[in-house]
């Protein structure tokens, strides 16, 4: 038998934003759907239960609920680059940089106008 999902409690916050989701039924029904899964495991209820409401395999509830990376190794250097990325990132432009960017051309040398 599998193990039994559980889910971190969920604020009143994510659970208005959830139940607005479902309520609402206009957009993506992946996002519909994913929104009740994680509704009804917030309140406890059995994966097993969770898909015969929701007409899906209690795997796919499972894996819904606790994604795992298909490749571990391939996600762990993900993580990695994101990371080297961040501390990688430029220092604040000039003053005569940044209104170049916002206007389109080059910043002007103040020095050689004559």
């Amino acid at each position: 038998m599998a193990a039994r999902v559980e889910l971190r409690s969920i604020t009143n916050e994510e659970g208005n934003r959830l139940l607005r989701i479902i309520r609402r039924g206009s957009g993506s029904v992946v996002t519909w759907r994913r929104a009740q899964i994680v509704l009804l495991a917030a309140q406890r209820m059995p994966a097993a239960k969770i898909a015969e409401v929701a007409f899906t395999d209690a795997d796919a509830v499972r894996e819904l609920i606790h994604p795992r990376p298909r490749n571990p190794d391939a996600a762990y250097r993900r993580l990695q680059r994101l990371a080297q990325r961040s501390s990688r990132r430029p220092q604040a432009a000039t003053p005569d940089a940044r209104r170049a960017r916002t206007q389109g051309g080059r910043p002007t040398n103040t020095a050689n106008v004559a």
